[in-house]
């Protein structure tokens, strides 16, 4: 089994690479042309809004429903006392 020697340094040593090369490597262009793209049909665009508008509904019931739970200043308006303490 031969394994590579490695320079005194212990890290491998890069090979050159021609600069022809890397040069025609930055002007290379794909003859390759993508797929068209396909745009979304009337039904398509009107069930994205739809689904966008419900996401925005619910955040802001959310927050409209929420608002006061969060809301630190007011006392609370009735102790809670169990309807057993009451009967002895």
């Amino acid at each position: 089994m031969f394994l590579p020697q490695l320079p005194l340094g212990g890290t491998p040593r890069r090979e050159g690479v021609p600069f022809a090369f890397v040069a025609e490597a930055d002007r290379f262009r794909s003859n390759v042309t993508p797929p068209p793209r396909i745009r979304p049909n009337r039904t398509q665009l009107a069930g994205r809004w739809l689904i966008g508008l419900t996401v925005v509904a619910g955040l802001a019931g959310s927050l409209v429903f929420g608002m006061p739970a969060l809301d630190s200043h007011q006392a609370p308006s009735h102790a809670q006392q169990s309807e057993a303490s009451d009967s002895r």
